[in-house]
């Protein structure tokens, strides 16, 4: 079992530039595949990124590829999201979450998940 506690949401412009991080307990956090997530008000949860066990497979949603990038530190117990050129359309709470397969791109996979952090892109 994992359990998961995200941070480094806030306020930023758009344009701006954020790093979220998310933090997993547990002792074989490296067998995890490991995603963010986001949810708008009045959306449904939707898929951002992914990253295998080792961090050298990943998956991107197509509106954030080119702009966000996923990437884990096993040592650390911890997967972070960075997050360029932020636009308004990235306002959500971003979630991240650990499933026990490889990799996954849909929340239904995700058997794990933390509480979310806010991020609002004020225009």
């Amino acid at each position: 079992q994992v359990q998961l506690v995200e941070s480094g949401g806030r306020l930023v412009q758009s344009g701006g530039s954020l790093r979220l991080s998310c933090a997993g307990s547990g002792r074989t956090f490296s067998n995890y595949g490991l995603g963010w997530f986001r949810q708008a008000p009045g959306k449904e949860r939707e898929f951002v990124a992914a990253c295998g066990w080792s961090g050298d497979d990943t998956r991107y949603a197509d509106d954030v590829k080119g702009r966000f990038t996923i990437s884990r530190d096993n040592a650390k117990r911890t997967v972070y999201l960075q997050m360029n050129s932020l636009k308004p359309e990235d306002t959500a709470v971003y979630y991240c979450a650990a499933t026990e397969k490889l990799i996954a791109t849909l929340p239904h996979e995700y058997e794990y998940w933390g509480q979310g952090t806010q991020v609002t892109v004020s225009s």
